[in-house]
């Protein structure tokens, strides 16, 4: 029955963070159809609070069922676009940081795609990252 679907469910991550006298909380949500057909596109968007995409990368993560999680690529701070090599010729990840959202297309879905979609923060920020070079 479901051959026919590729099933793309996403899940709010909440982030907690105690920032020195206070609590800062930090909120990923992803949102877009729950299904594609097979050859269709998928476009999923990833909407933050708590923090400034200028400051930190947000990744699209992914977790077939009863597999273990994928990274798919990332929006780095930076606006540079990073993606995994098995994915990169299918997927496009773009950001606009003023409406705070994290954009994942993939092009010519197929069942074997059919995972939990996820996006995260990075744990660098752009200051930690400066401070490496």
């Amino acid at each position: 029955m479901f051959s026919n679907f590729i099933l793309c469910k996403q899940y709010n991550i909440l982030y907690n963070s105690l920032l020195f006298a206070g609590i800062l909380s930090q909120t990923l949500q992803e949102s877009g159809p729950g299904t594609v057909r097979p050859s269709e596109s998928l476009r999923l968007t990833c909407t933050v609070s708590g923090f400034e995409l200028t400051s930190y990368g947000v990744s699209w993560i992914r977790q077939p069922p009863g597999k273990g999680l994928e990274w798919i690529g990332a929006a780095w701070y930076d606006g540079g676009a990073y993606l995994a090599d098995s994915l990169k010729n299918r997927v496009t990840i773009t950001k606009d940081n003023g409406k705070k959202q994290v954009y994942l297309q993939m092009n010519g879905m197929e069942v074997k795609d059919t995972a939990m979609y996820y996006c995260a923060r990075d744990t660098v920020t752009e200051q930690n990252e400066e401070l490496r070079q």
